[in-house]
């Protein structure tokens, strides 16, 4: 399959950062593509929409703009740019025009990651290491959950309530993967998102970071959307 983009951006999610995509990369590489995984500082919608905009000025395009998790709330809003030919959402959020991410969240059961949040002083949210192991990345090793917990990024609890001005998917084709066994987003949640998209959706039978237990799968829906567009 030859991509007719020519470059992907990562965007990764909360408790997360662009390390969150190193299994992805190389697949992505070995097909021509140019790649940039964002490192985002989960304190805004804003700022976090900023830094992406940054990576996608300087790449050709046509691009293919992936989020996961948070990190769908931020190619919504970043995905309206000329270069952006396609949308893929990783187990993501994917708000419409006007809404936060809690907007339809907030229409599901709270699932037992994001029950599990503890929030500092300043208002930024971790999730315990238990938490990560047993519900952030529950189809990985026990050694490697615990390198997650200790090199997650606190997100600004504040995030999930600050709405999107825009939503890219209600002009561009969207793919959505739905990860079966998730359990910081509920897989009903991320049908029903996916569905009132209009996304081609993929079902990957993972815990809520397919990127890391199953990145060649992973891999070729990103492919595919980027031959698609």
């Amino acid at each position: 399959m030859i991509p007719a983009a020519k470059s992907v951006v990562l965007v990764h999610g909360a408790f997360a950062d662009g390390s969150a995509w190193n299994r992805v990369i190389p697949l992505l590489q070995a097909k021509g593509l140019t790649v940039i995984s964002v490192q985002n500082p989960l304190t805004s919608l804003a700022e976090d929409v900023a830094h992406t905009r940054r990576a996608i000025a300087r790449l050709a395009g046509p691009i293919v703009l992936v989020g996961h998790s948070w990190g769908g709330v931020v190619i919504t809003e970043a995905g309206v740019n000329e270069k952006v030919s396609a949308l893929v959402y990783v187990a993501a959020i994917s708000p419409a025009a006007g809404e936060s991410a809690n907007v339809m969240l907030s229409r599901f059961p709270p699932s037992p990651g994001l029950a599990s949040l503890a929030v500092d002083a300043q208002g930024f949210a971790v999730l315990p290491p238990a938490s990560v192991a047993e519900n952030f990345a529950q189809d990985l090793p026990a050694a490697e959950t615990a390198v997650m917990a200790t090199t997650q990024g606190p997100v600004q609890a504040g995030c999930f309530d600050q709405p999107v001005s825009v939503a890219a998917w209600e002009s561009k084709p969207a793919w959505a993967i739905v990860t079966a066994q998730d359990r910081m987003l509920q897989p009903e949640y991320l049908r029903a998102v996916a569905e009132r998209m209009r996304a081609t959706v993929v079902d990957i039978d993972s815990s809520h970071v397919p990127q890391a237990s199953r990145p060649a799968e992973v891999a070729a829906v990103i492919l595919h959307a980027a031959a698609a567009t």
